[in-house]
């Protein structure tokens, strides 16, 4: 996601990519990016550095790191972060702006999701798997006018559908609630998502998590319907049999996961509230002992 983001808007903006792959870096410093998309490829001429050392501060930074290295990676950038900067997440999961807190006030904080996806074909290689709206919100709710304007003129004259949202954290919590039940079962179960609604059991577990969950997003204020979402996530698991969720794939391959954004921001908020959920934490549990 990254190299689709950076790519696009390296057409209308000054934009580095910064990451720690030595051999990626170098690719894309002398070949550039390519993304195959709707049925051909283009290739992008992006910077790309090891370090952010001796780069001005910056106007925008967009953060798409795993979660779990969000920290890490803000640190090594503290040098292009200056009081007019904004920190952007696009990230999966929820309650990301605790850790951007860290590093910026909350008026210059934006959190958002994308509908956009992508794989990665091979180094500096990326398949672009479809054009999708970008919704973001402000943390504080009375962002820079004239920043605002700048930002949804940059998105999207390259090529991106940017809207901007007073209750963002209705569209971040709609997409959790697919995560935290669905592709959070497929990491446990080491399945393809369309065993979830095909299996009665796994289904029953299923349709727990959507109730614990539910129970949390509408103690936020955010009216979800419970049954509808049961239907809608049982939809999407049988239209994607053959399909992973990179949850899963990340226990496959003996990677740390997001779950602490995904299934832990459902027992966060829970906490917060005062709501049992003892379905997500016994999840959240089980997938860091898979980890190991």
């Amino acid at each position: 996601m990254g190299s689709i983001y950076g790519a696009r808007l390296s057409g209308n903006a000054d934009v580095t990519l910064i990451d720690t792959n030595c051999a990626l870096v170098e690719r894309i410093n002398s070949s550039g990016i390519i993304l195959e998309e709707n049925g051909s490829e283009r290739c992008f001429s992006v910077k790309a550095r090891l370090s952010a050392e001796g780069i001005e501060e910056a106007d925008l930074i967009i953060l798409f790191t795993k979660s779990i290295f969000s920290r890490q990676a803000l640190s090594s950038v503290k040098c292009l972060i200056g009081k007019e900067t904004y920190l952007m997440t696009l990230q999966n999961g929820a309650g990301h702006e605790r850790i951007l807190s860290e590093f910026q006030d909350m008026e210059h904080i934006i959190i958002g999701t994308t509908e956009d996806n992508g794989a990665v074909l091979d180094l500096a290689r990326i398949h672009h798997g479809g054009n999708g709206v970008t919704n973001i919100g402000f943390i504080s709710g009375n962002p820079d006018k004239v920043f605002l304007e700048r930002l949804k003129d940059v998105f999207n004259s390259s090529g991106f559908d940017l809207r901007v949202k007073e209750n963002i954290e209705l569209i971040i919590w709609d997409k959790l609630m697919t995560n935290a039940s669905l592709s959070a079962l497929t990491a446990v179960l080491q399945c393809d998502m369309s065993y979830i609604a095909e299996n009665a059991y796994a289904f029953r577990l299923c349709r727990t998590l959507i109730k614990e969950a539910t129970e949390v997003a509408n103690a936020m204020g955010l009216g979800f319907d419970e049954e509808a979402y049961a239907s809608r996530i049982r939809d999407i698991s049988l239209r994607n049999r053959g399909s992973y969720t990179s949850i899963m794939k990340d226990i496959e391959k003996g990677r740390k996961t997001e779950v602490d954004t995904i299934s832990g921001a459902v027992v966060s908020k829970a906490e917060e509230l005062g709501i049992s959920v003892p379905t997500h934490r016994a999840i959240v549990n089980l997938i860091h002992a898979l980890e190991k």
